[in-house]
Order: structure tokens, then sequence, then C-alpha cells
């Protein structure tokens, strides 16, 4: 029976999110006073830890991060959108190709099914600019999307 109670608990937790049309939650990577960093996961298998450690306006040439995950399935491609919204209108979108399939930027790209997917340290501001806020908050919206072939 325990055998059974196992495989149950283990297929509870691989089962593909997907398949029920809901999406993962939108989390939050830091907030302070004049902005504040939400990511959603859009790979339908599968959410991702992340958070940034100074989170500020003033965005500096490298930023210190934390991004954790178990992966469901392989990473072949895997691309980075930002939007920055205020008051829900759109002011910047930037999209970066991290992993292209037979160009690897990271050494995670490529990483298989089940593996731990954990990285703490700089990355490279690709060189976006948070604008001079108004007087309402900025929101810096995140999503990370892989595609497996």
């Amino acid at each position: 029976m325990g055998g059974l109670t196992a495989a149950l608990l283990i297929w509870a937790l691989l089962l593909p999110k997907g398949g029920s049309g809901e999406a993962w939650p939108i989390h939050t990577a830091c907030k302070d006073s004049s902005l504040e960093v939400l990511y959603q996961s859009c790979d339908p298998l599968q959410d991702f830890g992340f958070s940034i450690d100074q989170c500020s306006k003033d965005l500096k040439p490298n930023l210190s991060i934390r991004l954790g995950l178990i992966l469901r399935e392989n990473i072949k491609e895997l691309f980075l959108d930002i939007a920055l919204l205020t008051k829900g209108s759109s002011i910047l979108n930037f999209s970066y190709p991290i992993c292209e399939g037979d160009h690897p930027k990271f050494s995670f790209c490529g990483r298989s099914k089940g593996e731990q997917l954990y990285y703490v340290g700089p990355v490279n501001n690709p060189g976006l600019l948070v604008p001079e806020p108004p007087p309402h908050p900025l929101v810096l919206f995140v999503t990370i999307q892989s595609s497996s072939w």
C-alpha cells in the first residue's frame, strides 16, 4: 500500500498544470516605494522561484538575482519577456532569448527534465532603463517561457 501512495504522490507532483487552463500565480520578486517587480511563469508545466536582491529604479550594470526550479521538461529554448507598467499601461516592452537551440548563452541551456536549476549571483543588465516614475508606483512584469522539442 505504501508503494501505491508514493506513486500517487509522485504522479500528483509531476502532473502537468496546463490541462486545467489555469495560469501560474503572479509572484513578487522585490518591492520598494517606487518599484515593484512581479513575475509569472507562462510555461504550462512549471513555475519557478525568482528574486532580485536590490529593488531600485536605478538599475545597476550588474543585478544580483536568485533563480530556482526543478525542470519538468527539457530546456531547448528559453525566452525572457519584460514589460514595465504604470497605472495599467505598458511603457516599455523587452524580449530576450536566453537559450536558443544551438546557441546556448548560459550553462543551464540544454538541461534535462528532473534536473534542479539554482542560480545565485550577478547578471548583466541588458540595457534596461527605468524611466523617471510618475507619482504612482511602476510595476515591472517579468515572464519566462520555455519550449522543448
